[in-house]
């Protein structure tokens, strides 16, 4: 921990002397000539002590995240340009073991992704577009082409503030996401169109994925065609808003050379060149209640999928129901108390030519698996949460989640979806027969200095389970945490 503290120390000093710049533009942005620059320097130090107390999975790593743009704003148009660079230093180049151990942690995920090195850095860019809007004359519909960056779920932003915080944190980027958590995240290449009338909003987005995530080099795009679909209204009344919106994700993965990840054999993965085909059709609703014991929100998810499996058929499903409490007895805390199930589908039986497991195709992992050891595939997630405000600038949350397999007959899958050529984007680990996982235990806190300094910290606890067990040495459990600088201008 103290490697890490110094490490962290080093890079803020860093990015401080060298000036921070952003990825969205601020109301007080500098501009020229109508032109407003931007930019975000986001510094964090990682630390992980992966299952089985191996050496090799004990380490910890800085990174820097820096990001600068243009942009303008007119009555007819905006446009806007932004270039990503990510540093990597001092990655571990021997946590990688061989299978059934794999990569023990980010850290070696962000080395095996970069050629195996130490140290990665590269400058792209992240966004590069350009937006019509009122086409046709029409208010509300607008047009975007170019490089840019898309959140499933984050098309509307509904004006009650619980509803605004349970769309960002419990239903955006399950299924699209731009894996901001990641060093380097992702875009999309192509086409947004949206309508807004009145309470109801549509959006869809075509084109394709770009390389990143956990490889610096974001410059190319990936041989995936993806198509995003979604109708969202808002509900209900100021006492009790809500929203429902209905959406489909059409995949279509033809990327030759790479393996899929699933519960097949080897020598049946290696034979299978067939692409994945793959479409995800769902819905969700939120509503938020205020009673004179506080407001009451519940939240409901659900998605089915259909397509081709290479040269399986797919058929899967996944599920999330949650509710939450803000007693108004303890306002001064600004207490929410929220509680879930979370169900992704496993596959039952390797040789049944179906594969049944949910594929949550390109999301933001790590929004619904704090602790990144697991993903919403052939998981079983029941979680209880606490959020406190006690100051307008601080932010305490607390979860606590056992995660089991929702079927013994699948893997342990672990990532985020493709992000380079040759690779599939998603890791198995053998169940070995077993359903438990982990409890997982982790405590956050953020505090915003000011709308341009913010810190966070983070640390959390998966004891072992009898999956880990059976791979790993031991039934250690493993522990990750981070400390991270967010400067902003």
């Amino acid at each position: 921990m103290r490697r890490s503290l110094v490490s962290f120390l080093t890079v803020v000093l860093a990015v401080i002397s060298d000036g921070g710049v952003a990825a969205q533009p601020m109301l007080d942005s500098p501009t020229l000539g109508g032109v407003a620059v931007f930019g975000t320097a986001r510094t964090r130090a990682n630390w992980w002590d992966w299952f089985g107390n191996a050496p090799e999975g004990d380490y910890s790593y800085p990174a820097v995240l820096i990001r600068v743009g243009l942009t303008q704003v007119t009555t007819s148009f905006d446009w806007q340009v932004d270039f990503a660079l990510p540093i990597l230093v001092n990655l571990p180049i021997d946590a990688v073991m061989p299978a059934p151990q794999g990569q023990l942690g980010l850290g070696a995920t962000y080395s095996a992704s970069n050629g195996n090195v130490a140290h990665a850095a590269m400058l792209f860019p992240k966004q590069f577009l350009v937006r019509f809007k009122n086409l046709g004359g029409v208010a509300g519909q607008d047009l975007a082409i170019g490089r840019m960056e898309f959140n499933d779920g984050g098309e509307v932003v509904p004006k009650d503030a619980s509803l605004a915080a349970l769309k960002r944190e419990r239903i955006s980027q399950r299924l699209l996401g731009t894996f901001g958590f990641s060093d380097v995240g992702r875009s999309i290449d192509g086409a947004q169109y949206s309508l807004t009338k009145g309470r109801t909003n549509v959006t869809v987005i075509g084109g394709r994925p770009t390389q990143g995530v956990f490889q610096v080099d974001g410059w190319g795009e990936l041989n995936i065609n993806l198509l995003y679909g979604a109708v969202t209204r808002q509900t209900g009344s100021q006492r009790a808003s809500g929203e429902l919106r209905i959406f489909g994700l059409a995949y279509d993965d033809y990327r030759h050379g790479v393996v899929k990840t699933d519960n097949r054999t080897a020598t049946a993965r290696a034979a299978d060149g067939e692409s994945i085909v793959v479409g995800t059709f769902g819905a969700h609703y939120l509503q938020s209640v205020g009673t004179s014991g506080g407001p009451v929100d519940v939240l409901l998810w659900g998605a089915g999928q259909a397509g081709s499996w290479g040269t399986l058929a797919d058929r899967s499903a996944a599920v999330a129901i949650e509710a939450g409490w803000q007693p108004a007895a303890l306002t001064s805390m600004h207490l929410w108390i929220r509680g879930g199930y979370d169900y992704a589908a496993g596959d039952h039986d390797a040789a049944d030519q179906v594969h049944h497991t949910f594929f949550p195709v390109l999301p933001t992992p790590r929004i619904y698996a704090r602790f990144p050891f697991y993903t919403m595939m052939n998981t079983v997630d029941v979680f209880g949460e606490l959020i406190a405000r006690p100051l307008s600038r601080l932010t305490l949350r607390g979860d606590v989640h056992g995660v089991r397999l929702a079927s013994t007959h699948d893997l342990w899958y672990t990532g985020g979806g493709a992000f380079q050529p040759q690779t599939f984007g998603y890791t198995g680990r053998p169940s070995s027969g077993q359903s438990g996982l982990s409890t997982v235990s982790d405590l956050s806190c953020d505090f915003a200095f000011s709308p341009h300094v913010a810190l966070t910290a983070y640390g959390g606890y998966a004891n072992g389970g009898p999956v880990t067990g059976a791979i790993y040495s031991g039934t250690s459990g493993a522990a990750f945490g981070y400390a991270e600088l967010l400067l902003r201008f």
